[in-house]
């Protein structure tokens, strides 16, 4: 709804539905926690939710920016939508290694924020949008540093590599006893 409003020209409304939807976004996840019906499912489903809202989100400020502006600067919400990505990206895959990689200037709040205040003053919504690209890009270049020393041998790493050595130790004990074992053969 936000993102057709905004393609539409009416900010205002699309800037109270981000707000609305945001409102919805903090009460389900309380919700779950408070009714322990929180599950892997619904956190995927979720976390799948969010990037699609934004990646709407986003598009309709392209469109209105074609549209009012010109038919360049759509690109820059669509520039801010890529780089938000490499963020969500860059944790998913941190999570998939064992490694924690939360934080940076410009997370996923901040960039609702932000875009509400532009939509709140249009006159300031590009340069916001330009704000917005560089402390996101800031922010997955802060993610990358998180992760990159951690995942010189990340816990999973660190596990599977164990695991190797362990069964490689195994054979050799169990290669070690058979022959220790083994009954010589009789000549006929």
């Amino acid at each position: 709804g936000a993102a057709v409003a905004n393609v539409t020209g009416r900010l205002l409304l699309g800037m109270f539905m981000v707000v609305l939807a945001a409102l919805h976004e903090l009460l389900d996840g309380a919700l779950t926690k408070e009714t322990e019906t929180s599950s892997q499912r619904g956190a995927f489903v979720d976390s799948r939710v969010d990037r699609v809202t934004h990646a709407f989100l986003l598009v309709g400020i392209g469109w209105y920016l074609a549209c009012e502006e010109s038919p360049h600067m759509a690109l820059l919400p669509f520039a801010v939508m890529a780089v938000s990505s490499i963020i969500s990206y860059e944790r998913a895959k941190a999570e998939s290694l064992g490694i924690e990689a939360k934080g940076g200037l410009m997370e996923r709040a901040e960039r609702i924020i932000a875009i509400c205040f532009g939509l709140l003053f249009p006159v300031l919504l590009v340069p916001i949008l330009w704000v917005m690209l560089v402390l996101t890009s800031i922010t997955a270049i802060q993610r990358f540093v998180t992760v990159w020393k951690p995942a010189a041998v990340a816990p999973v790493t660190a596990e599977r590599i164990e695991m190797r050595r362990s069964r490689r130790q195994s054979r050799r004990v169990a290669r070690t006893e058979r022959r220790r074992t083994r009954v010589p053969r009789r000549r006929s």
